[in-house]
């Protein structure tokens, strides 16, 4: 679980900062926001793969914000917290394909059982056609059902834009997160020519300026 996105949602302060310590320990991608409204702009931002999300919050309730993805994303996985469970509630919570609820107080085993869940539920491996597929979870790339190598900075690569794989990486990003310091134009073209001879064509692609952003079937 140490790769997937994790977004919190919760408006009272002392819970939140507690869950936010606990989730670190899990992912390396924790990310919190104070409400429902603030939520919704991370999630737009972000593209979590999980959402933990307080039901009773001010302004725009729980389960109104999940209404609101729910309307063009079914795929983000979200677990809610309640301090009560209703009958109104437990049909809401099936239409809205919730993968658990879980009740005030929190529990850490209860909440680390519903993030292994989540996380089975979460498609880890991307399809790029001809035959060529990438494992994020075991960071593989597959060719004919053969394994390509790739170097560590391929992999690092390949990872932030599947992970962006909705929007464009930005160089600043890609300098951050796969040379963790300067990246020179010449290292950048080496990885980029690298991969395009493992991926099939057009899969790869500059946006001028930009970045670099993924295609997948």
């Amino acid at each position: 679980m140490k790769n997937l996105k994790i977004l919190y949602i919760e408006d009272e302060d002392f819970i939140r900062k507690n869950a936010i310590e606990y989730l670190s320990y899990i992912s390396d991608f924790v990310y919190e926001a104070k409400d429902a409204i603030d939520g919704f702009d991370k999630y737009t931002k972000i593209k979590p793969d999980i959402i933990i999300c307080d039901i009773l919050m001010p302004k725009i309730n729980g389960l109104e914000l999940i209404e609101k993805i729910r309307k063009d994303d079914l795929k983000t996985q979200i677990i809610v917290v309640t301090a009560r469970i209703d009958t109104e509630f437990l049909i809401k919570a099936v239409e809205l394909k919730l993968v658990k609820y879980i009740t005030k107080p929190i529990c850490e085993d209860k909440l680390f059982t519903a993030l292994k869940e989540a996380s089975k539920n979460i498609e880890n491996i991307f399809d790029f056609g001809n035959g060529v597929k990438f494992d994020l979870s075991k960071k593989t790339l597959i060719k004919n059902e053969k394994l390509i190598k790739l170097t560590q900075k391929e992999i690092l690569f390949l990872e932030i834009l599947l992970r962006n794989i909705n929007r464009i990486t930005y160089y600043q990003e890609l300098e951050n997160f796969v040379w963790k310091g300067y990246m020179s134009e010449d290292a950048l073209r080496s990885v980029v020519k690298s991969l395009r001879k493992k991926l099939p064509t057009d899969a790869l692609q500059n946006i001028s300026k930009m970045g670099y952003q993924l295609k997948i079937v």
